[in-house]
């Protein structure tokens, strides 16, 4: 049974800034910065242009393969099916450490001490639930999380510039290359929301038009947001970003608008929920590609018939994300994400790159540079994260290998 198609162009871009916003303005700024120092600037530069190079491959992909599963169907039709096998395997892989991630960071925000982790359960409980009742639900509901995201964010600039006039931020680390590669790498985890536009094509009204600008609209929006929190953290915190929790908090308690930081936690829960909400969408889709073509059990193939969503793919992925948060360390989860989705991106520019005639929309020299950034951020990335994200992406091929000597 095929999804309907129901998402319009707004309902495209608010899912797509519902996973980027909350995933980098409220849980990436202290890893990043401990790292970059005060090349904060440059290292959202660098991961914004791999960022742009992979959405145009993911557009450019999207308007020629409108279905459900991202770059694991576009590298099956473009390359073959392990490289597809590969990209959908390292997307989940890296998403679902992603849905973990935006749980703690929502139960930081939102619940008291010796609370959060069973706060985050709830959280992904309930969203799990509204996603299994329709996907205009879940684009209603993300859209009016952005908002409420987007109000709190407005608050944070404004106490953010009138703080800074009279600030005095901790001194940021000296720059090196190396450390503003990794912070681009991490700060990519912000950046890769656009993904599940991509992988929802097959509910997607007139995809071949309507994904592309999604995409483009997106992304754009999140750079703007990001570059002003970014000035914002760095003129008012410098390195105290690093040590605290809840950074854009501090921002305003900086500013001396104490009674407004609740506002912020507010926005700080709203963005998480949206990021989270998306995320689990996005994973259904492209769980449900993979088994329907067997590279994941058929169990999770089904599609209900009255709500039109991948339901069993869903509450699985729930469950899984949900014995994670119970484990779970966030910078590990930020990193060992950032891992797996650069990955993803690099056979996502591999895939655009074979692509010619009409299929082309964007120059192919995009494809190298976004191939180029992707090795090159995965390899700058915190060694552990590395580790284990190797170590899972070996399980999956070997998980492959045996089921297709099986068949044989």
């Amino acid at each position: 049974m095929e999804l309907a198609r129901r998402l319009t162009l707004t309902d495209a871009v608010a899912i797509g800034l519902g996973s980027m916003i909350g995933a980098g303005v409220f849980s990436v700024w202290g890893p990043a910065i401990e790292v970059a120092g005060s090349g904060l600037l440059i290292a959202l530069a660098i991961a914004a242009v791999v960022a742009f190079c992979n959405a145009t491959s993911s557009a450019q992909l999207a308007a020629v393969h409108p279905v459900s599963g991202g770059t694991y169907a576009y590298a099956r039709a473009e390359i073959g099916p392990w490289w597809g096998f590969i990209a959908g395997w390292c997307f989940v892989i890296g998403k679902i450490a992603s849905c973990a991630a935006m749980a703690l960071t929502f139960a930081a925000y939102a619940a008291p001490d010796g609370w959060q982790v069973p706060v985050a359960i709830l959280a992904v409980a309930a969203l799990a639930t509204v996603n299994c009742f329709g996907v205009t639900r879940t684009a209603l509901l993300t859209r009016i999380l952005v908002i409420i995201s987007l109000i709190g964010l407005t608050v944070v600039v404004a106490g953010g510039f009138t703080a800074s006039a009279s600030a005095t931020p901790a001194p940021l680390p000296d720059v090196t290359a190396y450390g503003v590669l990794q912070g681009a790498g991490l700060l990519f985890f912000a950046f890769a929301g656009y993904a599940r536009i991509a992988t929802m094509g097959e509910e997607v009204v007139d995809p071949a038009r309507t994904i592309p600008r999604a995409i483009a609209l997106a992304l754009t929006g999140a750079v703007v947001v990001y570059a002003l929190i970014a000035v914002v953290v760095m003129l008012t915190l410098g390195a105290d970003a690093g040590s605290t929790a809840a950074p854009l908090a501090a921002v305003v308690d900086a500013a001396g608008w104490t009674a407004l930081a609740p506002v912020v936690r507010v926005a700080a829960a709203s963005a998480s929920l949206g990021a989270l909400l998306a995320l689990i969408t996005g994973i259904g889709r492209t769980t449900l590609a993979m088994a329907r073509e067997s590279d994941l059990p058929r169990f999770l193939a089904a599609v209900h018939p009255r709500w039109k969503v991948p339901q069993r793919a869903e509450i699985a992925i729930a469950i899984i994300v949900i014995v994670i948060v119970l484990f779970a360390d966030l910078r590990n989860a930020i990193g060992f994400s950032s891992f797996g989705v650069l990955l993803y991106y690099l056979i996502a520019n591999a895939a655009a790159f074979r692509q010619s005639g009409a299929a082309r929309r964007y120059p192919r020299v995009l494809q190298v540079v976004g191939v180029l950034g992707c090795l090159v951020l995965v390899n700058t990335l915190p060694i552990v994260a590395s580790l284990i994200g190797t170590g899972v992406v070996l399980v999956g091929v070997a998980y492959r290998m045996l089921r297709l000597r099986l068949v044989r």
